[in-house]
């Protein structure tokens, strides 16, 4: 799958630093993304609260062109109650057709622009049929408001089916992948994106913040062995070796970060030349699952 960085700025954290939140700072940090290499943008709908698109939008519009410098994916489908929508009383999920092309048109309006190059099902709809699914998103592909269309956290088989009903195949699957959660390359996940030429996106490549913890045993396990392995490549820190041990695997993931710093975006590019020797990516595999392989 071709077109997007192997390294991709998630916009989940966007908003969270109340310094770095302007405009301005957000600019600036798409436009480092841009000097790094790293083109293609992450984000989704709910973000943020539904706010983050809107702030992404924003942000384009202080750069002409730097729009088109990137590639734009968003994901819809999660509902939650929130100020905007107060008479909610649960979160729950909505990815029939009807829903998929008002959120996309949301999306475009908030972003300011007048396509997406991927639009993703942020999750399964456990109510809505495969054709209902696949309806809204052939709608948009046809319409040319989307480029691409994939999913976000489906399983083998939920792909499988709405695979089945699309126009054009779907070329994404976001899922959770890194070292402290393998079960993507056991339960077929990346097999079936191998085998499909379908993009693994992985999110939350550092485990959620488990990889840096002082407190967090596996964690533990992994920063030893990477501070063993740092001097043998170049000095990497355990973040680049956590994003190059992902970008190893043969179904070929892209990596999803998520920083507010200029100087972890950088950072986190450099983890591409990063070419992990097969003995230590199993180093850091056992060490992460503290024992030895089958």
């Amino acid at each position: 799958m071709s077109g997007y960085s192997r390294i991709i700025y998630g916009t989940w954290r966007l908003l969270d630093d109340p310094a770095a939140a302007s405009s301005q700072s957000i600019n600036a940090r798409l436009n480092a993304c841009v000097d790094a290499g790293i083109t293609t943008i992450d984000t989704a709908e709910i973000y943020g609260l539904y706010e983050v698109e809107e702030a992404l939008g924003r942000a384009l519009a202080l750069s002409p062109g730097l729009r088109d410098k990137l590639q734009l994916v968003s994901k819809c489908g999660i509902y939650v109650p929130c100020g905007y929508h107060p008479e909610r009383k649960v979160a729950f999920y909505n990815a029939t057709a009807a829903r998929i092309v008002k959120s996309l048109e949301k999306s475009l309006r908030f972003l300011g622009t007048d396509r997406l190059d991927l639009m993703l099902v942020h999750r399964p709809d456990w109510l809505t049929s495969a054709d209902d699914t696949a309806a809204g998103l052939n709608q948009m592909l046809a319409e040319g408001k989307i480029a691409a269309a994939g999913v976000s956290n489906y399983n083998v088989h939920q792909f499988e089916l709405l695979n089945s009903r699309m126009e054009k195949p779907l070329v994404a699957n976001q899922i959770e992948f890194h070292l402290l959660n393998q079960i993507p390359i056991h339960d077929g996940t990346l097999s079936q994106c191998e085998r499909l030429g379908v993009l693994p996106m992985a999110w939350s490549p550092l485990g959620g913040g488990r990889l840096m913890s002082e407190t967090d045993e596996a964690g533990l396990r992994v920063a030893e062995v990477a501070a063993e392995l740092s001097p043998k490549y170049g000095g990497a820190t355990l973040e680049q070796l956590a994003y190059a041990w992902i970008l190893a695997h043969p179904s070929r993931p892209a990596v999803v970060i998520g920083t507010n710093k200029i100087e972890r975006i950088a950072a986190a590019a450099q983890a591409v030349q990063i070419k992990l020797e097969r003995e230590d990516w199993y180093r850091l595999c056992e060490a992460a699952n503290g024992r030895p392989i089958p």
